[in-house]
C-alpha cells in the first residue's frame, strides 16, 4: 500500500500544494518556515482525519480562512487508487471522506498505511507521562492484529461506567451493590486488553533492543511492560472488589489496565527520567523501526514514516544509520532545513519546498 500523492487546499501556511510520492525515502528539503512540517502534517490528517500536532483541528485553518483540507492519494497492491480526505471549517466542523463518501476510523484505517511520527513534540512518547506509550502499545497491537481494534475503547467504555457508578455511590445516589456488575464488566475488557498489550510489548523488545543499538544509542536498551492489574478476568474482579471502598472514597477506579506502563530503558535506567534529549531521541526513532520490523515480518502493511527534523541533532555516523535503516522496506518523509545533513541514500527523491513567502511591508498613511 502506497501514498501516492498529497494535496494540501489550504492547510496552515500551505495553499494549492501538491506532492508525488514513490516508494521508499522522499526528502523534503527547504529552509525554516518553507512548510515542510506543514505539509507532514497535511498527510497525516488526510490519512487519519488528525493532527500529530495539535487536538484542536480549527489550528490548522489558515490565519483569517475559513477552512483547511487535505487529500491523500492511496494505491493498493492491485494498482486501485483511493482518495481520503480531511477537512475542518470554522463553520461546518470537520470532515473525514474515503473516495467522497464519510468514513469512520476503522474503515479508513483499512483503505491506508499505518503511520508513524517523529517529531520534536513526539518526544512526550519517551518522555511524558504513561499513558503516551500505553497508548501507542494499543495502536501498535491493533496494526498489527486489525481483530484487537476494539480493546482499548471497549475497555475505557467500561472503566467510564464504573467510574461514573463511584460517584453516585459516593454520593449517595446509587447503591453501592450495583458496582457488581460494573467490576464484573471493566475485569471481562480487561483480561483481553492485558494480553494484547504483553503480547505487542514481547514482540517489540527485541527489534526495540536491536534498532537502539544500531542507531547508537550506547548501553543495553530494552523495552518491557509493566502491568498494574492480574492477568485473569475473575483475579481482576476480585481485586476491584476488595478496593471498592477505597475506589469509592477517590471516586475513581484506582487499579487496572489503565495505569500500565511500557517500560524504555538503557541499563535499567529510565529513559524518561534519565535520559538525555539525543537518548530520548534514538528511543522514539528505535520503537518506530522496532513496530516496523514486526509488521513487515507479520507480512502487514508497513508504517508509512514521518520524520520531521530528525537529522538536525544526530552526527554524521548516526545519520547514515538512519538512512541505512529507511531503505529496508516502507515509505518514509524525512524533512530537513540543510540538504547536506541528509545522506546521499536518502537525497535521490529530494523535493525542494519554496523559501517562505515575505511578510507584507507595513503600510504608511502620508501625513
Amino acid at each position: 500500500m502506497l501514498v501516492a500523492a498529497i494535496e494540501a487546499r489550504p492547510l496552515r501556511s500551505l495553499d494549492g500544494v501538491e506532492v508525488r510520492l514513490g516508494e521508499g525515502i522522499t526528502s523534503l528539503i527547504g529552509p525554516n518556515g518553507s512548510g515542510k512540517t506543514n505539509l507532514l502534517e497535511a498527510l497525516h490528517f488526510a490519512l487519519t482525519g488528525r493532527s500529530f500536532r495539535t487536538s484542536d483541528r480549527r489550528e490548522l485553518i489558515p490565519f483569517g480562512g475559513g477552512l483547511a483540507r487535505a487529500e491523500a492519494t492511496i494505491r493498493d497492491g492491485g494498482g486501485i487508487e483511493h482518495r481520503l480526505l480531511a477537512s475542518v471549517s470554522r463553520g461546518e466542523g470537520r470532515r473525514h471522506l474515503l473516495d467522497g463518501a464519510p468514513v469512520d476510523a476503522a474503515t479508513a484505517a483499512r483503505h491506508r498505511p499505518p503511520v508513524a511520527v517523529f517529531a520534536p513534540d513526539r518526544l512526550a512518547l519517551v518522555k511524558g507521562p504513561p499513558a503516551e506509550r500505553r497508548a501507542e502499545l494499543d495502536r501498535f497491537a491493533a496494526a498489527r492484529r486489525p481483530a484487537r481494534e476494539g480493546l482499548r475503547k471497549r475497555y475505557g467504555q467500561a472503566l467510564a461506567q464504573r467510574n461514573a457508578l463511584l460517584g453516585r455511590a459516593a454520593a449517595g445516589i446509587s447503591p453501592a451493590a450495583e458496582l457488581d456488575a460494573w467490576d464484573a464488566a471493566l475485569a471481562e475488557a480487561a483480561e483481553p486488553l492485558v494480553a494484547a498489550r504483553a503480547e505487542a510489548a514481547t514482540e517489540l523488545a527485541p527489534s526495540f533492543a536491536e534498532a537502539a543499538t544500531d542507531l547508537g544509542l550506547e548501553g543495553s536498551a530494552s523495552l518491557s511492560y509493566a502491568p498494574r492489574c492480574a492477568d485473569t478476568a475473575e483475579e481482576i474482579r476480585r481485586e476491584l472488589a476488595s478496593r471498592r471502598e477505597q475506589d469509592a472514597r477517590l471516586g475513581r477506579t484506582s487499579w487496572g489496565p489503565h495505569l500500565d506502563e511500557l517500560k524504555l530503558e538503557v541499563e535499567g535506567r529510565s529513559l524518561r527520567r534519565y535520559g538525555s534529549q539525543g537518548q530520548q531521541r534514538l528511543a522514539l526513532l528505535a520503537l518506530l523501526f522496532a513496530e516496523r520490523e514486526a509488521l513487515l515480518a507479520a507480512r502487514r502493511v508497513a508504517p508509512l514514516l514521518l520524520l520531521d527534523d530528525v537529522m538536525s541533532e544526530l552526527d554524521p555516523g548516526r545519520r547514515e544509520r538512519l538512512a541505512g535503516r529507511l531503505e529496508g522496506g516502507g515509505q518514509t518523509l524525512v524533512t530537513a532545513a540543510d540538504e547536506a545533513s541528509v545522506p546521499e541514500q536518502a537525497r535521490s527523491a529530494a523535493v525542494p519546498m519554496p523559501p517562505p513567502a515575505p511578510a507584507a511591508a507595513p503600510v504608511v498613511e502620508a501625513a
